[in-house]
C-alpha cells in the first residue's frame, strides 16, 4: 500500500498504478477521536473517495479540548513530559487507528515534529510548547519510524515550520535522515508554514526528501498563493511531486466574520492542480482537523473562529467537491499535464491552463469566455460546472489563429477540457 514516485518525478504510484493523493486533514485524531467515531469517519471519507489522511503523531497545540486521554510520554514529577519515557498506551491506540485506516485503503501521512516541539520556531514560544531536548530527538524519531514504518505511511517531518533558526533546521534535517534510515520504504515531505515558498538548501537538496508540500494560506487576501506557490515549487532545481497540503479549510475564518466556503476551497484546489501541484491535494474542514465537540473549548478560535462540531463538518459539501476533482483528474488522465498559461490570449492569471499529451485543461473561477492560442478545430471540448458537479457542453468559435471557448451560462466556476481530435 506504500506510495512510490513516477519515473517522471511528478506524481505518485501505488501498487504500480497512478495515484492522486487526496488527503483529509485530521491532525487531532489520535488525541480526540474515539474508536467508534474514527470508524464512522473513516467509512464516510472512504465512501467519498479520499485515499490519504494527514494526522499529527503528537497532540496538536490548537486542537479542541477533550477529557482525559493518554499522553505520549510519561510525566515527570513537575508535571512536564519526560521525553525519555514513551507511554506505550498512547502509541498502542494510535497504531490501532492507523490499522483501521489502512484496512480501508487509506495511506496515513503522519507529522513527526510539529513546530511547537522544536526549538527556535514560532511554535516553541507558545505557552503550551513542549520542546523535545536534542538528546531525546533521535530516540523519539527512531521510535515513531520503527513503530509505524510497517504501514508504509508518508512521514511528514515538519508541521507549520518556517525554518526560522539554524537550530530548527538542524532538528528537521536530522529527523529527515533518521526517518529515511529507519523506514526507507516510506516517502517523506515537510509541512510548511502558511505562504512559505522557500526551503533551506540542505533540506531541498537532501536525497531523503521525496516530494514538495506547501500550505497556501488561510488568509483571505492571500488565496492566490495557491497557484503562485505551485509555480514556485514547479521551478525548483530538483524536480519532485508537488502537493498543496493545506488549502484554505472549509468553514475557517479567512477574516473576521468571513468563513471560507466550499467555492473558496474548490478554487484553491484547481488553481493548485493546474499550476504545477498536480500530485494531489489535501482538504480540511473546521471541526474535523481539531475534532471539535459542541461545548468544548477550541484553542484555535482566536484566529479560526468558532468551531463546528466534527459531525457537522463531516457533512460539508466541499469534501465532495475535492473528491470530484480527483475523479475528473483520473477520468481525463491529467497526470502528465504541465502549466501552460502562455496559451491564454489575454493575461488573466486567475484562469489556469495546463497541457498534456492530446489534451488541454482550463479552470476558470467564473463563467467567462476563454481565449486560447490553439487551433479551434483541433480539439473537442467538454466542461463541468463545478458548483453542481455536472457536465456542460461549451460552444467554441474560431478567432484567427485562436479559439474562443464560450462558457456555458451557469453561475459557477468551470473546468473545461479540450481533447485532441
Amino acid at each position: 500500500m506504500g506510495l512510490t514516485i513516477s519515473e517522471t518525478r511528478d506524481y505518485f504510484l501505488r501498487d504500480g498504478a497512478k495515484f492522486f493523493y487526496l488527503a483529509d486533514t485530521c491532525w487531532s485524531a489520535f488525541t480526540n477521536a474515539t474508536l467508534d467515531e474514527w470508524e464512522y469517519y473513516l467509512e464516510h471519507r472512504r465512501m467519498q473517495g479520499f485515499n490519504a489522511l494527514q494526522i499529527n503523531v503528537l497532540p496538536q497545540h490548537d486542537r479542541s479540548e477533550v477529557g482525559a486521554f493518554p499522553q505520549p510520554f510519561k510525566q515527570a514529577p513537575d508535571g512536564r513530559w519526560d521525553f525519555g519515557r514513551i507511554n506505550e498506551e498512547y502509541f498502542d491506540r494510535a497504531e490501532r487507528m492507523i490499522e483501521m485506516a489502512v484496512e480501508k485503503g487509506f495511506t496515513p501521512a503522519l507529522v513527526v515534529l510539529w513546530c511547537n516541539y522544536v526549538p527556535g520556531t514560532w511554535g516553541s514560544k507558545l505557552p503550551i510548547a513542549r520542546v523535545i531536548p536534542r538528546e531525546r530527538l533521535v530516540p523519539y524519531v527512531e521510535y515513531v519510524a520503527e513503530r509505524f514504518g510497517k504501514y508504509e505511511p508518508v512521514f511528514v517531518i515538519s508541521g507549520d515550520t518556517n525554518f526560522e533558526s539554524p537550530e530548527a533546521v538542524e532538528y528537521y534535517a536530522t529527523a529527515l535522515d533518521v526517518v529515511k534510515r529507519k523506514a526507507p520504504r516510506s516517502l517523506t515531505t515537510m509541512h510548511l508554514c502558511g505562504g512559505l515558498g522557500e526551503l533551506p538548501e540542505n533540506i531541498w537538496r537532501s536525497p531523503n526528501y521525496d516530494f514538495y508540500m506547501y500550505q497556501s494560506s488561510h488568509d483571505r487576501d492571500n488565496q492566490r498563493l495557491a497557484y503562485q506557490l505551485a509555480e514556485r515549487f514547479y521551478k525548483m532545481p530538483i524536480k519532485r511531486p508537488i502537493v498543496n497540503g493545506e488549502p484554505c479549510y472549509e468553514g475557517i475564518a479567512g477574516g473576521k466574520y468571513n468563513r471560507f466556503s466550499r467555492s473558496d476551497v474548490r478554487r484553491a484546489v484547481w488553481w493548485s492542480l493546474l499550476s504545477g501541484a498536480k500530485a494531489g491535494t489535501a482538504y480540511g474542514a473546521l471541526g474535523i482537523w481539531n475534532w471539535h465537540r459542541v461545548g468544548a473549548t477550541f484553542y484555535g478560535e482566536p484566529y479560526g473562529g468558532p468551531s463546528f462540531d466534527w459531525r457537522t463538518a463531516l457533512g460539508f459539501e466541499g469534501a465532495f467537491d475535492v473528491a470530484f476533482a480527483k475523479w475528473l483528474f483520473e477520468a481525463y488522465d491529467l497526470f502528465d499535464i504541465k502549466p501552460a498559461n502562455e496559451l491564454l490570449l489575454l493575461n488573466e492569471p486567475d484562469i489556469r491552463v495546463a497541457r498534456g499529451r492530446g489534451k488541454i485543461a482550463v479552470y476558470t473561477p467564473y463563467s467567462w469566455d476563454v481565449k486560447l492560442k490553439v487551433d479551434a478545430t483541433a480539439y473537442k471540448w467538454e466542461g463541468f460546472a463545478l458548483e453542481k458537479r455536472c457536465f456542460v457542453k461549451p460552444r467554441v468559435a474560431v478567432s484567427g489563429d485562436a479559439a474562443i471557448v464560450h462558457a456555458p451560462e451557469v453561475n459557477s466556476d468551470l473546468l473545461l477540457v479540450g481533447i485532441e481530435r
